[in-house]
């Protein structure tokens, strides 16, 4: 079988199954001319050489089966033998005028089918010497300046016809090819793009149901406050109207103790406040390490939090970073949850946060069960969660909210040797200094310096007025 490598390996086979059917048409009609004619120089030649004919072209049918090209690297041998073969026919059958010269025109065909243009010229110059020399055997040399220029100038133009229409033919193969290529890189891209558009939706939806569920709970910490705040402001009044007519020790000593679980419930009630307040979206500079303390303030009402060792670093104390203070709080305070859920009764939470790397690297390290390899690249996607009842929106939030003041999020975590989330957020230019010589931060307050406040009947309601003021203008919205 005629075979070479090409740059269209699909049309090569797909040539070569025409070159196969081809061959066995020669072949059968060959037998069919042997058993229907007779005047012939050798039958049982004729016979014989067809029989060779029929197993090359079985072993050719064998390897165009297997997807494979016979003789691929000799296409001028495959054609030489093929013109040496049909002269064979010709000169045991009838000569010059035996049909099976036009075994030849087959040949070209072939030729033309399998290999570029050049290739097929030269077939056909093997085919003239061929013919050429058979007629020099036969002793017929007048033909040759007879009938057989007729006959060579057929072969010429189907060869001519055959290696143009093959050649056109492989052109459009090649471009229509190329059009499938940028078709399928077009789609490619299409995808990419519904893929993007995609993952920006979801985050979009992410980000509008924990707005919803933020408020929602913003709505029930104010309708809480309110509730509490006004019993709460009666209790102190009474026990600070009976501190002051002097009772006796033992009653004294119970009148400070409510006095300072009032207090206890005050503090609990302005974190919650604080906590459910409006979230800011401005950058301003804040403190680290009041957000720290916030966060945890907040974590040690989770039922969870009991058994654990939650230890804190902050260098230099005084840090200040631009933030959106209540995104900051949040995340930090997700990280902290997340800690806890993953460590076991005495598990260790250590929080560090210091310069490095020209920025605030903060980290929130657990000795917990860590995070399987192959869950590490999908933390942060939308909706992906390991917890029972997770929702899968909170560390992917975390990191959206973090990009949007300029600081990052990422993973450390072995299984069964806990886990590290490090936020690095930028200094701001020059801002290597202490807090004294920046702006005051958005947060202060008693809390902040470690200072009990003292519940009086004065201020405590106007405490919830702005909760008041702020439940009734949502209702009113």
């Amino acid at each position: 079988m005629h075979g070479e490598p090409t740059e269209w390996p699909r049309w090569e086979l797909a040539a070569e199954s025409i070159v196969v059917k081809i061959r066995w048409f020669g072949v059968i009609m060959g037998y069919v001319l042997v058993q229907t004619r007779t005047g012939l120089s050798d039958p049982w030649a004729v016979r014989a050489f067809l029989a060779l004919g029929a197993g090359y072209a079985a072993l050719d049918l064998a390897f165009w089966r297997m997807g494979e090209v016979i003789f691929t690297r000799l296409p001028l041998f495959v054609s030489l033998m093929e013109s040496v073969f049909i002269a064979l026919l010709c000169y045991h059958d009838t000569g010059l005028d035996s049909p099976f010269r036009w075994y030849y025109l087959l040949s070209l065909v072939c030729c033309s089918l399998r290999y570029r243009p050049v290739l097929a010229w030269w077939t056909f110059g093997f085919h003239c010497v061929s013919l050429s020399l058979l007629a020099i055997s036969l002793g017929k040399v007048s033909q040759i300046a007879t009938s057989l220029p007729l006959t060579l100038t057929i072969m010429a133009w189907v060869t001519w016809s055959s290696a143009s229409l093959t050649s056109l033919y492989k052109m459009a193969v090649a471009r229509l090819e190329g059009l499938n290529a940028e078709l399928h890189a077009t789609r490619d891209e299409l995808e990419r793009r519904v893929e993007e558009r995609t993952g920006a939706l979801r985050a979009s939806q992410a980000r509008e149901v924990q707005q919803e569920k933020m408020a929602a709970f913003g709505l029930l910490a104010a309708g809480i406050a309110h509730e509490v705040g006004n019993p709460l402001a009666a209790l102190s009044s009474l026990v600070q109207i009976l501190q002051r007519r002097g009772p006796d020790p033992y009653t004294s000593e119970k009148l400070d103790l409510a006095a300072r679980q009032l207090q206890r419930i005050e503090r609990t009630i302005r974190e919650l406040v604080d906590f459910s307040r409006p979230a800011s979206t401005s950058v301003t500079r804040v403190r680290v390490g009041e957000v720290v303390e916030e966060a945890l303030g907040i974590a040690k009402y989770y039922h969870r939090t009991r058994g654990r060792r939650i230890t804190r670093s902050i260098s230099p104390e005084s840090l200040t970073v631009p933030a959106i203070r209540d995104y900051f709080t949040q995340v930090l305070l997700n990280l902290v949850l997340n800690a806890i859920d993953a460590t076991d009764d005495l598990g260790r939470i250590h929080l560090d946060a210091s310069i490095r790397e020209g920025g605030l690297v903060l980290t929130v390290e657990d000795d917990g069960r860590g995070i399987p390899m192959a869950d590490q690249e999908r933390v942060f996607e939308p909706f992906f969660t390991s917890k029972p009842r997770g929702t899968g929106l909170g560390l992917f939030l975390c990191r959206q909210m973090l990009e949007e003041f300029g600081g990052s999020l990422s993973l450390r975590s072995e299984p069964n040797e806990g886990s590290t989330f490090t936020i690095r957020l930028p200094l701001g230019p020059g801002e290597f200094a202490h807090v004294a010589t920046l702006p005051p931060c958005e947060h202060s307050g008693a809390e902040a310096e470690g200072v009990e406040p003292v519940l009086t009947p004065e201020w405590l309601p106007s405490l919830f007025a702005p909760v008041r003021s702020r439940e009734e203008g949502v209702i009113r919205r």
